[in-house]
């Protein structure tokens, strides 16, 4: 696809790299909104992007090195990398489980990680059931304008295993999440940490996409979780089965690029957060990745 003029998905930080990915001296191409680019790493450490054209360098771009990431921008004024204290805490362990490859419009990616309602039948005897206790509890969801973001919070269910503690304990347990939308491309949960006792401290997951074209994507899923650094492994695997089992859903979604009217769709009390979501895309004016829909 030709490389988008859309100036709000231009104007975003969005990753590109996985910082333990590259060794000092070596690059990897890739595309970025359509756009080739090239990230490097400098014999000292230091990251550097570069659009591509035909294979020759054209535009350096700005690089941010930021959970665990590689974020650059196409545009000249981004809107500000979201700042995540979690990250900052030192008593957390900070995971990536690197990047995964999807078919799939980004904006259904992020739908599908507010979507609770999908947890009995996607993520069986994990994060739902199919036998009881189905129902998505009422939440609150706000559009917060000091920061332009959205929250969903309040958010409650019943989940036969909402974690790798939970799964090897057999402990069922009433789950509570918050969600944050930072910007069209990046979304995280905030889930309740039951396992120390603490339940003011929560683990922090999420996910932040490189849209490489309008339905293809890069998702990373950098962690900043409460508990034993020796888990680290068997976290990252867990998380990743949830995802995988996501993908196949995401990748057979149809239409392919997402509508932001509301009568393309029907929705239903449990899709609240979407609703909001693409009422929030839709204001900001977005054109990347979206389906007109004819009136």
């Amino acid at each position: 696809m030709p490389v988008t003029t859309d100036a709000v998905a231009l104007n975003q930080w969005l990753p590109c790299a996985h910082k333990e990915k590259l060794n000092p001296g070596e690059s990897t191409e890739t595309l970025l909104l359509g756009q080739s680019i090239r990230v490097s790493r400098d014999a000292d450490g230091k990251y550097r992007c570069h659009t591509l054209n035909d294979g020759i360098k054209d535009k350096k771009l700005e690089v941010i090195e930021r959970y665990t990431l590689v974020f650059t921008t196409l545009g000249d004024q981004p809107r500000p990398l979201p700042e995540i204290s979690e990250f900052d805490e030192t008593d957390r362990v900070i995971a990536n489980s690197g990047s995964i490859g999807v078919q799939v419009c980004p904006y259904r990616l992020i739908e599908n990680f507010l979507d609770m309602a999908h947890f009995n039948f996607v993520h069986t005897d994990i994060l739902g059931t199919r036998e009881d206790k189905t129902d998505v509890l009422p939440y609150k969801v706000e559009l917060r304008k000091d920061v332009d973001e959205i929250w969903a919070t309040g958010c409650t269910f019943y989940q036969p295993a909402a974690s790798l503690a939970a799964l090897d304990a057999g402990k069922e347990q009433l789950t509570e999440y918050d969600y944050r939308v930072m910007s069209p491309f990046s979304v995280m949960l905030y889930k309740a940490v039951h396992e120390d006792g603490d339940l003011e401290r929560k683990d922090a997951i999420v996910v932040f996409i490189q849209p490489l074209t309008e339905t293809r994507i890069n998702a990373y899923m950098p962690m900043a979780i409460v508990g034993d650094p020796k888990n680290t492994v068997e976290t990252l695997e867990f998380q990743q089965s949830i995802f995988m089992q996501d993908r196949f859903i995401l990748e057979n979604q149809r239409p392919a690029l997402l509508s932001l009217e509301l009568k393309a769709d029907i929705p239903t009390k449990a899709d609240v957060s979407s609703i909001q979501y693409r009422r929030w895309l839709k204001g900001m004016g977005i054109q990347f990745g979206i389906r007109q829909v004819e009136s």
